[in-house]
């Protein structure tokens, strides 16, 4: 059976002939035993923390040795299970004196929405690294103090866009990028479930920000981009609402949006918390298209082109991108699809615009 250091090694000889700097991006993802570890403490226990703590478990280069929780049984569970000392548990109230511990170089920030800027200008204040789960927060003014704060402070911010560190996404990106698909000139994504308990805080507007569009509408808009290459220009939206109980006012249900790139490229696309099986991006181009469905599910991703399907070995998504984080933080690594605060900031731009879009009507003009 080949291994993950197996399939990096093949999959950055494979490239060299067509895109030299993703092979060398793929290739330098091969480490050494002698190459630095990234020590990483989660803040926030949840179901989505649980699943990147399991998966740190096989990372090469990120450790979980810290845990950040308001609620005491949780960290004592976890203590247990992951072997993390006493003196690397913190609370929400006296988390800022990671400061003093110099055992902890990151805190990957996987709370409520709302929670992403404060706490994680708290945790650049004290010095460590920050890793935020998307969206980086509830808008782009809140995404700008972000940036600002882990300047000011000389850290990382950097967003866990998943996705970006993916095998056959990257597959797609540098096909798009040699131009195999020609000029590329529509991307269609869906992005959507139906969602469960309603009094779960991702329905409640304080904490989520938002409605579908701030949990699973974010990839489509994100995947919008890294799929066409280019930025949009303007967008229109339009909300539907079904169930008013459900998704209170602020919370949206299901909203369609449209997007408009320099090149003269569109983008067609549906976030939803009401309807399954909606996890597909579709790119068109003069030469080609490819196909991915699922697409940004946890795996494994299913991929096809004009030239047939895409294989890949599957490997955790989470594994590989706090691996491929750990270069990025420790190595100065450069990723082919970038994950630091600027590209989170460019997606909260568009969530801005397209709520506005929602809200008057109109055509948005971006930048």
């Amino acid at each position: 059976m080949s291994t993950r250091r197996d399939f990096l090694q093949i999959a950055g000889l494979s490239t060299l002939a067509l895109s030299l700097p993703l092979a060398d991006t793929l290739a330098a993802s091969v480490f050494s035993k002698e190459d630095k570890v990234l020590r990483v403490a989660i803040m926030g226990l949840g179901s989505y923390g649980t699943r990147v703590a399991e998966a740190m478990k096989e990372s090469k280069r990120a450790k979980l040795v810290g845990v950040i929780s308001g609620t005491p049984s949780k960290v004592e569970t976890w203590r247990q299970k992951y072997g993390i000392p006493d003196k690397n548990c913190y609370n929400y109230e006296n988390f800022d004196q990671i400061k003093e511990n110099p055992d902890i170089d990151a805190v990957y920030v996987i709370t409520p929405n709302s929670l992403h800027k404060p706490y994680g200008i708290r945790v650049a204040k004290a010095g460590k690294h920050v890793i935020c789960e998307k969206p980086m927060a509830l808008n782009a003014a809140e995404g700008r103090e972000m940036i600002a704060a882990c300047k000011a402070a000389g850290v990382h911010l950097l967003v866990g866009y998943r996705m970006h560190f993916e095998a056959k996404t990257l597959e797609v990106v540098r096909m798009q990028r040699a131009g195999e698909f020609g000029k590329t000139l529509f991307f269609q994504g869906l992005s959507g479930f139906i969602i469960g308990d309603p009094t779960q805080w991702r329905l409640n507007r304080e904490l989520a920000g938002g409605g579908a569009m701030m949990d699973i509408g974010i990839y489509s808009i994100n995947g919008s981009r890294y799929m066409l290459g280019e930025e949009p220009i303007w967008v229109t939206a339009q909300e539907v609402k079904t169930d008013p109980v459900k998704f209170k006012e602020g919370v949206d249900e299901t909203i369609t949006f449209q997007m408009g790139f320099p090149s003269g490229a569109v983008a067609s696309c549906l976030s939803t918390y009401a309807l399954n099986n909606l996890d597909k991006f579709y790119l068109d181009g003069t030469k080609g298209f490819a196909e991915m469905q699922p697409s940004t599910g946890y795996g494994p991703i299913q991929a096809r082109t004009n030239n047939g399907p895409i294989e890949r070995e599957h490997i955790t998504h989470q594994t590989v991108q706090m691996d491929e984080m750990a270069a990025i933080i420790l190595d100065g690594k450069k990723p082919v699809i970038p994950v630091d605060g600027e590209e989170g900031l460019k997606d909260l731009v568009i969530v801005d615009a397209i709520y506005e879009a929602v809200k008057t009507g109109k055509k948005v003009m971006i930048g």
